[in-house]
Order: C-alpha cells, then structure tokens, then sequence
C-alpha cells in the first residue's frame, strides 16, 4: 500500500446509495442538527440510531477509532442490549458515515472534526431522546470520548463502563513499553520468555524484519495468546512466511481501507493526529506505532490534548466498571489499573484470555458491566468476571483467531517447496 493512500470498498453511498437509503429510512435511526463549527451559521444532520424497551436504563454505547461508525455495525450488540432492557442509543460520529457530509453532500472539513465537538454531539443527542443522564459504555478511542463526555458533562453520566480505554496521549509509548517487556524481554509470569526468545533470533538472523514485529506479533498474540503466537514463529523459522505476511496486510489494510458505513479513518485520522497521537515511531522492534505513522502526513500535525484526562478522572463521581483483557496489547493492564486509582468509585474487572474491546470480542461482558453499575453493584464483577467470561463470544469476534490457526495448520502441512507466497518468495 503506498504511503497516504486509501482503499475504498464497497458498501456506502458512493458504491451502494440503496444501502445508506435504507439505513436513513429505519425508525430506529434519526438525525438532530449539528453546527459544523462552534458557534457557527452551517449545520449538518448527525446521525444516531435509538432501540431498546422504552423507559429501560438509558444506555449510550461509544464505539472506537476513530472511524468505527454506530449504525451498521452493531445492530446485533444492541439487539442484545434491548433484549436485556436497555434504551440504548449510539451516535453516528460527526465526520463518520451518516455524519460524514454536510447538506451539500461534501465531506465535513477536518477542522470541524475535535473530540471537544463529537462530545457536544453526544449530549445534543440525549437532549433529543429527552434523556438526563446515561449509562456511558466508551470501548477503546471511544472509552476516551466516554470520559472527555464526563468532563463536560458530567450531570449528563449515571454510570460508566471504560473498556480499554486510554487516558492521555502518552498512552501510546506506556503500551509499547509493555508490549517489549511481554514479548521481546519475555515475562515469566504471562509465559511469554520461549516466545521473546525466538522472536529475538528471528531478527537478529534477518529473517523477519525490524519494522514488521510491531504490526503482526502484538495481533497474532491478541487473538490466540502464546500458543499461536509460538506457533507462528516456528513457522517463519521453518521459512514459512504466509500467514505472517497475511497478517501485516491486514494490519494495514485496517487503517488504510475506508469501508462506508464500517470503518472511515480517512476523515476523522484528524482528531487521532491532532489530539492524541503524539507518539512517533522509534525503529526499535514492536513498535506499534509504524502503520499509522505512514498516514500522519494526510493530517494535522499533533496540537495537544484536549483535556489533562488525570486530573478529571479524579473529579468523575459515578460508578466506574474499568474492563481489561489480558491479550488486549493496545490498552494495556497498567493503563487500566491506573484509571481505577485515580476515578473514586471505580472497580477494576480483568478478563483472562480476551484481547482488546469487549463491545467488538465480548459484547456480553460490557452489558453485564452496564447493569451492575446502574444498578450500583459494579464492585461485585470482578467476582463474577470468570463467570461472564464463559458466555460463549459472537463468531465474528472468534473469526480472525480461527482463520490463523487454520492458516498456520494449512500451512505447516505443505512442504516447503511448495509453500510461496504470489510474489514467488517463500511464504
């Protein structure tokens, strides 16, 4: 993929202008006037999508990204949601599918684009449902936009559920140092010294490249732990490179493709860039920051945050759930702990064996967490987190380990000589 470049797939207006007709016409689906710009004369419709028992607990799910639009992709997360007598609401992000245009039909300028006004929106939509407060359920960026929410406004929060979340731009480089510690130093207690040992050798002999362990290892290991992440390496050792090269293209395939209505960096890379991401890359190995640093010059350069995330967890006074996966290697464990000693009335629920966003691999955890706090029960989860976690996850969020390990067994099984990738090289 060359550098600044996008892939545009089918599925959105420009492709299908039925499909976005047919989201429009839902009666679950409704817009609420936006000004563009603060304070400013231009408006456009933003887009949100409101299901779920009537006079339920309001629930207000925050997906991540930036670039994960609401609508279309969690239809099933909300049917569960109301099945268990939630009112839930999600908001189209302004510059994100049912967002992304003006009423010309022209993209909204990057400028408009600010967590400061994605949070306005957010409470401009529950003033449109006529709700007071919520229950706020933020997964990964939106775990961020959950709090920046909160600190403006707060009388607006119930409750809220963080699920790996970040807290500052810093987080980036606190994550890379852990991602080192586990996977290159090697960590008695998470299993992981065989792995660093071997991932060591592989670089040090040139058969995998420095810049590519932070886009494929950390992946591998979030969705299958050490046992695939062994398994991946033996291969590459055996000079078995396929299912490692198919992983770096997704890799970048997940932040150069623009899928309407799904997935929409392309636009809101803005914020990221602006307002978060101050990390660079510094050509050691595992540095998760490489792909999207390939991006940065298709955006504003990095401007500050828009709020000191520490000292306004301090001042949140509603029941916090902080959830945390063991895989999860991009809103790692330290990160999480520190959040719960910080916000006052937090609990810190850890899950064995999940990678990161409960609302993208384990939908069920986050509605058990919304319950308990709205319910003022949230200190009991972490009791309850085993339990929570054997209620068997959606295939899609099982679907990209399964497709490794058949990857890797497809491809162990054929004989070197045989096994090349469509360049001609060895896979």
């Amino acid at each position: 993929m060359a550098q600044g470049r996008w892939t545009r797939h089918a599925g959105g207006m420009a492709s299908n202008p039925r499909l976005a007709e047919r989201l429009r016409r839902s009666p679950a689906v409704h817009t609420v006037p936006r000004p563009i710009h603060p304070g400013g004369p231009e408006t456009f419709d933003l887009g949100y999508v409101r299901e779920g028992r009537p006079g339920g607990i309001p629930l207000l799910i925050v997906p991540g990204g930036p670039g994960l639009a609401s609508v279309l992709p969690y239809r099933k997360v909300r049917r569960m949601a109301a099945a268990r007598g939630f009112d839930v609401i999600m908001v189209e992000h302004r510059g994100v599918g049912l967002s992304r245009t003006d009423r010309s039909g022209a993209d909204l300028p990057m400028d408009a684009l600010t967590i400061e006004a994605a949070a306005g929106d957010i409470a401009a939509v529950l003033d449109d449902c006529e709700l007071e407060r919520a229950v706020v359920w933020g997964s990964s960026y939106g775990g961020y936009l959950a709090q920046a929410f909160g600190a403006r406004h707060g009388d607006r929060v119930s409750g809220m559920v963080l699920d790996s979340a970040s807290t500052s731009s810093a987080d980036d480089a606190a994550a890379r140092d852990h991602v080192r510690r586990l996977l290159w130093h090697g960590d008695d207690e998470f299993g992981t010294v065989e792995v660093a040992e071997k991932l060591r050798e592989l670089v040090a002999q040139g058969r995998v490249p420095v810049e590519e362990t932070g886009p494929v290892v950390p992946v591998v290991y979030e969705f299958g732990g050490v046992a695939l992440l062994d398994h991946l390496l033996d291969a590459v050792a055996g000079g078995r490179r396929r299912t490692w090269n198919q992983v770096r293209q997704l890799a970048t395939r997940e932040i150069t493709s623009v899928v309407p209505y799904a997935l929409e960096f392309d636009l809101v890379g803005a914020i990221w860039f602006r307002e978060l991401a101050r990390d660079r890359p510094d050509g050691k190995p595992l540095d998760t920051s490489v792909g999207l640093a390939d991006l940065a010059d298709r955006f504003p350069e990095f401007q500050g945050e828009p709020f000191d995330m520490a000292v306004e967890q301090r001042r949140f006074t509603w029941p916090t759930a902080v959830l945390t996966g063991d895989y999860d290697l991009r809103s790692v464990r330290p990160l999480a702990e520190d959040i719960v000693d910080r916000v006052p009335d937090a609990v810190l629920v850890p899950f064995d064996r999940l990678g990161h966003s409960m609302l993208d691999r384990h939908p069920f955890a986050g509605l058990a967490a919304a319950a308990a706090v709205a319910n003022g029960r949230h200190h009991d989860l972490p009791r309850y987190a085993d339990r929570i976690q054997r209620v068997r996850q959606p295939l899609s969020a099982r679907a990209l380990g399964t497709f490794l390990r058949a990857s890797l067994a497809l491809e162990t099984a054929v004989p070197r000589s045989a096994a090349t990738d469509t360049a001609g090289h060895p896979s």
